[in-house]
């Protein structure tokens, strides 16, 4: 699966989420969403194991994008805990 496909998948996450409820529990079912899809993601990206691999030059851009994506969806989810 391409980088993108992981990006299409957390955005749809991200809609299921933010269907629950406001709130500490909706946030945390949400960056628990977050999470999994990036434990899937590196894989997709190469092989790669998420939490392993350091940024910086030479990383991959596959990897890259899961990051990318990977702190949109958290960014999203706290909003979820805004009054």
């Amino acid at each position: 699966m391409t980088s993108r496909s992981w990006l299409v998948i957390f955005v749809l996450l991200l809609d299921i989420y933010v269907v629950i409820d406001a709130g500490s529990d909706a946030q945390l079912a949400c960056q628990r969403g977050c999470a999994k899809a990036v434990e899937h993601c590196y894989p997709a990206a190469g092989g790669y194991v998420f939490g392993t691999v350091k940024a910086g030059v030479g990383t991959p851009p596959a990897v890259l994008s899961c990051n990318a994506a990977f702190g949109q969806c958290y960014a999203a989810c706290a909003k979820l805990a805004a009054p």
